[in-house]
């Protein structure tokens, strides 16, 4: 009997240790997060940064990084619980919010500003040239798509009666058609434009001097993540904070990371995308109101409903105040 208990005394103990040895390793497993990005340009990057500089890690972040060339198809990802975070444009993620889709949220912002651009070769060098073209857009009801209309619209053209749109699917699949004859024009975001001003295209339209405000890229999650999961949110905007300085301060490293996921090289190319794009990235990751309102307001055309949202509603920047508040912002900036 003394032999039994002793043997069940002996086997809860190992029990209980193989409890807490699994508790303890649970604990210390980096938290995983899905995250979508919807195009492969510079902006919309810094998972990659993120990833090569070990910051997931110093968070103990698993981020798993999956493109869908698409932020409509990338919010349908997001709602249908596939993803918990978005790095992407923010048209489809506002239309679907305007539909009823509220758990819907923008937590901080890369890109306020559009800065496409049209590119194009041999007479095709104004404005007016564009008319009666096929332009190359990555997708119909994406960023390049609603830049084209408001560039078009800005010098007096309809783009539903002027130019003819041809979807590609990207910016890479965009430039091979532009270069293989397909289309004659192509909407081209950094560094995929400068790659075309290498190889003897021009400008048609350079994005950048519009200033067309539009929440170009911005980091989306849904309330209910936030809720679920408040910490390992917390540590990615975290990662996402040191990420941005190291954009705006090692152009050494952010060469690197751009060769190797983009496979774009050349130093004349990087610089020209590098000097153009920096300037409009957000150094804090603000997401401004002003961005999403431009959204809001193109929609109203087609869903009267736009109307009756303010881009507020749709803002949660508690992780950028507590980063602000904390120190954080201040303490990573002042690191050489």
């Amino acid at each position: 009997m003394k032999d039994r208990a002793k043997l069940s005394f002996l086997g809860i103990v190992g029990l209980l240790s193989g409890l807490y040895a699994s508790a303890v390793h649970g604990a210390s497993a980096p938290d995983r997060i899905v995250g979508i990005h919807s195009a492969r340009v510079m902006s919309q990057s810094l998972p990659w940064m993120a990833q090569e500089a070990g910051l997931f890690k110093k968070y103990n972040l698993d981020f798993n990084l999956v493109f869908i060339a698409s932020s409509g198809i990338v919010t349908a990802a997001l709602l249908g619980g596939d993803a918990e975070m978005t790095v992407t444009g923010g048209v489809g993620n506002v239309a679907a919010y305007i539909r009823g889709s509220t758990d819907i949220v923008f937590i901080g912002g890369i890109k306020n500003t559009m800065t496409q651009t049209l590119v194009a070769g041999g007479n095709i060098k104004k404005p007016e040239d564009l008319k009666g073209k096929k332009i190359g857009v990555s997708r119909i009801g994406g960023n390049s798509h609603y830049f084209t209309i408001q560039a078009l619209r800005r010098f007096g053209m309809d783009a539903a009666r002027d130019v003819q749109f041809v979807q590609t699917g990207g910016d890479p699949e965009t430039f091979a058609a532009f270069v293989s004859g397909s289309i004659d024009v192509a909407n081209l975001t950094p560094p995929t434009d400068a790659l075309a001003i290498a190889r003897g295209y021009h400008y048609v339209i350079y994005g950048p001097d519009l200033k067309i405000p539009y929440a170009a890229t911005a980091f989306v999650t849904k309330r209910s993540v936030m809720t679920k999961r408040p910490q390992v949110m917390a540590n990615f905007m975290r990662a996402m904070a040191e990420t941005a300085k190291l954009m705006h301060t090692d152009r050494e490293f952010v060469y690197k990371v751009l060769g190797k996921y983009l496979r774009v090289t050349d130093r004349n190319v990087l610089d020209s995308a590098y000097n153009s794009e920096i300037k409009v990235l957000e150094p804090r990751l603000v997401i401004k109101p002003e961005s999403l309102q431009a959204i809001l307001d193109e929609l109203s055309a087609t869903d009267p409903r736009a109307k009756n949202f303010k881009p507020q509603e749709m803002i949660d920047t508690r992780y950028l105040v507590e980063m602000d508040k904390s120190g954080f912002f201040d303490q990573i900036w002042a690191k050489k």
